[in-house]
């Protein structure tokens, strides 16, 4: 198991580089661009297959212990090392990761990009894959900050030469944000770095902050916050997401809501909560201010977007509802409490997996009727999925109802969790602002599920098909069985959610202890 995880995070680079060699005669099929996307399923497929054999052999009996370990000396005169772990933090995401990265080149595989150059296209998926599966294993913050940067080139061009209209001013606007975040970020992970004399992140969360005075921890906090909070994204840096998901293709936006997200929220929990927690208590209120306006403004965005005659792009509503989402996040993190945090990371995975379901949906939605457009698709009849493609229109409705928080669906926990943290917040903190706080949450939670239900009723009901009208065609093979696995765990969660809670945990609880547990 040692190098399992190592392998893991360098297979999809090694996949990169063979993608872009010539496919041997015997495995070319009906084309060269059909060798190479089958070359990505197979890539991501034994990426998957090994995670789970990383998750199977896992000490589940304690998952607060780094495990897989990997520590090889890198650049000496920094004391930089290629240190690699997992823990029942960091285990949920890789898995989610390479699960969403499998199922985004399956369905790349069936229906394929528009746009030249296949073979780029696969080998950015791989690459993309392997710096978000590094993110969420390295356990050094110069690999880290390396590994947070791989993967904006990769998005920049999946969505500047395969998506649709505006895609080079949105990949533009997607990468300056992120860049001029990601300078600030590396300002605080080095003065963190000199000041403690060490990058190993494993012991400075053990040293949780008592090598590091209060203005190094503030000036840390404010710098590292501010790369990761754009990223997130948070309010008011997330103007960047709306454009970058309605210009991207679809598997783009599934990569993009699904685990790109999660590194910011994950840098908050892994890096800022244990590394500098006085710094953090210092800007917890203002963290899960902004992180409520993120939930309220988001959902107002999304009920201006449903309204009839806004013109409203679906795939556009989709990503101004994860600035919401997102939002309860921040709100669970910001409480510095075992269950806000244990509710962040719930609620990261559970997004992951209902927002990768939507943009699918979406897309599937889009290539049927060319479309987007809200009021294009409600005009006249109406979309009306549930008469025209009964199977997507249930399936829309149900993720739609997994992202308002349904209680029995994996988007009640995360949510739920993350209130309950803020409504009663970590020692040092105002009780009477966290709960005005709570409340503002809790009143985002009606809007969320107040314009989730217009665009079901606006998409999925219509009248019925008028005689002579083309049928569209329902629920393919391949889209099924990429959407399976994501409704199946949407559903498991929901109803067991000890399988999440159960690893995620006693890791927090070490984790805000300092490592003392």
């Amino acid at each position: 198991m040692q190098f399992l995880l190592a392998s893991i995070v360098a297979g999809p680079l090694l996949g990169a580089a063979a993608a872009l060699l010539p496919a041997p005669p015997g495995l070319k099929g009906k084309s060269p661009d059909q060798a190479v996307l089958r070359h990505g399923v197979t890539v991501t497929g034994a990426i998957l297959l090994a995670t789970l054999v990383l998750a199977a052999g896992f000490d589940h009996d304690h998952p607060s212990r780094m495990q897989a370990t990997t520590d090889i000396s890198w650049i000496r005169a920094l004391d930089v090392r290629i240190h690699l772990g997992v823990d029942g933090i960091s285990l949920p995401l890789l898995v989610l990761t390479a699960l969403l990265c499998f199922l985004c080149a399956l369905h790349s595989y069936f229906k394929p990009p528009a746009g030249p150059a296949p073979k780029a296209f696969v080998a950015l998926l791989l690459v993309l894959e392997s710096g978000t599966l590094a993110t969420f294993a390295v356990l050094d913050l110069v690999l880290f900050f390396l590994a947070f940067e791989t993967v904006l080139i990769p998005m920049y061009f999946l969505i500047a030469r395969w998506g649709g209209e505006g895609r080079r001013a949105a990949a533009t606007k997607f990468v300056l944000y992120t860049l001029l975040g990601s300078v600030v970020m590396l300002l605080g992970l080095l003065l963190i770095g000199v000041k403690s004399g060490t990058f190993d992140m494993v012991a400075l969360a053990t040293d949780n902050g008592r090598g590091l005075t209060a203005s190094v921890q503030v000036i840390a906090v404010l710098a590292i916050g501010i790369g990761l909070a754009v990223k997130t994204p948070m309010w008011p840096l997330h103007s960047w997401l709306p454009d970058a998901h309605t210009a991207a293709p679809t598997v783009g936006s599934v990569l993009l809501a699904g685990v790109l997200l999660k590194m910011g929220t994950y840098g908050f929990v892994r890096i800022v909560l244990p590394i500098a927690p006085d710094g953090m208590r210092t800007f917890a209120p203002y963290l899960a201010a902004f992180a409520v306006a993120g939930i309220v403004y988001g959902s107002l965005a999304c009920l201006a977007l449903a309204r009839p005659g806004a013109k409203g792009d679906l795939k556009r509503l989709i990503a101004y509802s994860s600035v919401g989402h997102m939002g309860f996040v921040l709100l669970g993190i910001a409480s510095m409490t075992p269950t806000g945090v244990n509710g962040a990371l719930f609620a990261n995975v559970a997004h992951g997996l209902v927002t990768g379901l939507l943009f699918f949906l979406v897309g599937a939605v889009k290539d049927r009727y060319g479309t987007a457009d809200l009021d294009t698709l409600a005009g006249a009849t109406g979309a009306a999925l549930y008469g025209r493609a009964p199977r997507l229109g249930a399936l829309l409705a149900f993720a739609a109802v997994a992202s308002l928080g349904l209680p029995g669906l994996a988007g009640f926990w995360g949510e739920m969790l993350a209130l309950f943290g803020a409504f009663d917040p970590a020692e040092g903190l105002s009780r009477p602002a966290f709960l005005t706080f709570t409340a503002i949450g809790a009143f985002g939670t009606l809007l969320t599920a107040a314009y989730l239900l217009i665009v079901v009723r606006r998409v999925c009901m219509g009248g019925p098909r008028p005689a002579g009208e083309t049928p569209i065609p329902d629920v393919q093979g391949y889209e099924f069985a990429a959407w399976t696995p994501l409704v199946a765990l949407t559903v498991l969660a929901g109803l067991w959610p000890a399988v999440l809670l159960g690893l995620t945990d006693p890791a927090v609880q070490k984790l805000l202890a300092g490592g003392t547990q």
